[in-house]
């Protein structure tokens, strides 16, 4: 059978419990759109486990008969935020010490993991760096790396870690390259600091764009043109 864990929540402003009526409350549940106090709530023998070690949490969850999530609302974000978890005492306690006993190596696991995701994102950046300068070979070699750099970043995604960048699709990675020349070449971002709106910004430096691009791919030379069809800036 699923589990449906309590949500508690840490209210952004000065709330009274509707049933024993103390407060402020740091944390609260509502029921019939009523704030609730954790004692009132059958709760407040719960203590909390701020959110960032996921084993500790994972094991205090799990050793916990009854828990509960407890989320915050971002006004800015416009949507609720998990903080953490209220667990029994005793599970807490219980997670602690078998975090504590297995520590070293979960740490060793944890470096191997990290030098294998070092390692394949190493990989994406070289394989992504070839294929700009195959398809521009007039690329500087160094230009070439910092845009596969940026555009292969971990967890922004960005071209080159989307499915088409990852399988290295034309207009996938002409994209970066055009990115990248719209903000260094061009005097794109001025003309945003500018007020300029984004799409007018565009259109004034796409001719720019497209010169350094043919440049890059060298169709520059006599009767050459543009191979690939124009696109905007």
């Amino acid at each position: 059978m699923d589990l449906v864990a309590p949500v508690v929540v840490e209210p952004l402003r000065r709330r009274r419990c509707s049933e024993c009526h103390r407060g402020p409350l740091e944390r609260m549940i509502v029921e019939f759109n009523a704030p609730v106090c954790l004692d009132c709530a059958d709760l407040g023998h719960l203590v909390f486990l701020r959110r960032g070690d996921t084993a500790l949490t994972r094991r205090a969850r799990e050793a916990s008969t009854l828990w509960a999530v407890v989320v915050r609302h971002n006004r800015r974000r416009t949507r609720y935020e998990r903080q953490g978890l209220l667990v029994e005492e005793a599970a807490l306690a219980d997670a602690e010490r078998a975090c504590l006993a297995d520590a070293d190596a979960r740490a060793a696991r944890r470096a191997r993991d990290a030098v294998r995701r070092a390692a394949l994102d190493a990989a994406i950046t070289e394989v992504l760096r070839t294929e700009i300068l195959r398809l521009f070979p007039s690329c500087p070699a160094d230009r070439a790396t910092e845009i596969a750099v940026h555009a292969s970043a971990k967890g922004t995604g960005r071209v080159g870690r989307t499915a088409a960048g990852r399988s290295l699709d034309r207009g996938a990675v002409t994209a970066a390259v055009r990115a990248s020349v719209r903000h260094v070449d061009t005097p794109y971002d001025t003309l945003l600091m500018q007020g300029v709106p984004r799409h007018q910004a565009r259109t004034r430096i796409g001719p720019a764009v497209e010169a350094v691009l043919r440049t890059w791919r060298g169709d520059d030379g006599p009767g050459g043109g543009p191979r690939g069809g124009l696109a905007h800036g």
